[in-house]
């Protein structure tokens, strides 16, 4: 692209509904676009009307137009008196952080607007997601988003499985009080050498990044984990692996007092390999 169009924020603003990014943490993070939306829509759709108020107060913007509470539980009963309002004036849809309709209320609205012809555009800005992929310092070449991990062990540990030979990064969220049982059943399912990288409190003042095999990362979170978090976990090597050439390492673990079986399955699990085929490889170097 030889060159770009600059537009300024100044111009009015579209009708139809406008999805507005806002600050994961940090204030300084909110666009001029944000704030002209916050002052000029007729309708503000907030997932928080009290921290959308909050949050324009903090850039000193004074919200003009109507705010209305649009959340999970209530965003299919607003969609009707949302998409009138859409048809002849502006409506923004904001969350309490980050990008709307990525895991946060919007969506329901955004695909009845596709649907009736209403016009559909968003203010881009901060979001969880390329964030912490950005900042993982793992290969995020290509990457899945796949929201907030099953709350359930046994949910989970399926959907864990089906990540175990999946060749792109993952991405989701987790909850600070599930996070250490998470990654604890990733551990299980996908190995202990697996890589991934846990953000927390993303663009905050206590932001912090850890990275590391799932075991690691497993026994830090142990220790307890506050803030937002999300996880990116790194995909799966897609090379063959011979498990005749972990028979050696099996081997030393084995020698320094660990159980042959408990070692056969962590190694098999962290390398995708059957840990019944490295156990048998094992007995058959035996002699």
């Amino acid at each position: 692209m030889d060159t770009v169009d600059l537009e300024t924020a100044a111009a009015p603003l579209p009708h139809g509904v406008i999805i507005v990014a806002t600050p994961l943490g940090n204030i300084g993070d909110a666009s001029q676009r944000l704030k002209q939306a916050l002052a000029q829509a007729e309708v503000v759709a907030a997932e928080d009307t009290r921290r959308t108020r909050a949050l324009a107060a903090a850039l000193g913007v004074q919200i003009s137009g109507k705010v209305v509470s649009n959340f999970d539980h209530n965003e299919e009963g607003r969609v009707t008196q949302l998409l009138e309002a859409a048809r002849h004036g502006s409506v923004v849809v904001v969350s309490d952080a980050g990008m709307p309709v990525v895991s946060d209320p919007g969506l329901a609205l955004v695909n009845a607007a596709h649907d009736a012809g209403i016009p559909v555009t968003c203010f881009p800005g901060p979001s969880a997601v390329p964030t912490a992929l950005a900042l993982s310092g793992l290969n995020v070449g290509k990457f899945a988003f796949d929201g907030f991990a099953p709350r359930k062990s046994g949910q989970r540990k399926e959907w864990l499985k089906s990540l175990k030979n999946e060749a792109r990064a993952v991405c989701f969220f987790e909850s600070p009080h599930r996070i250490a049982d998470t990654l604890d059943d990733a551990v299980e399912v996908l190995g202990p050498a697996r890589r991934a990288a846990v953000c927390r409190e993303l663009s905050k003042t206590y932001e912090e990044v850890r990275r590391g095999g799932l075991g690691e990362l497993a026994e830090w979170a142990r220790g307890g984990v506050r803030g937002e978090i999300t996880v990116v976990l790194e995909g799966a090597g897609d090379e063959e692996v011979d498990v005749t050439s972990l028979v050696s390492a099996v081997a030393e673990r084995v020698a320094e007092g660990e159980r042959l079986k408990t070692v056969c399955k962590e190694i098999a699990a962290a390398r995708g390999v059957s840990a019944r085929e490295l156990y048998d490889a094992v007995l058959a170097a035996r002699g």
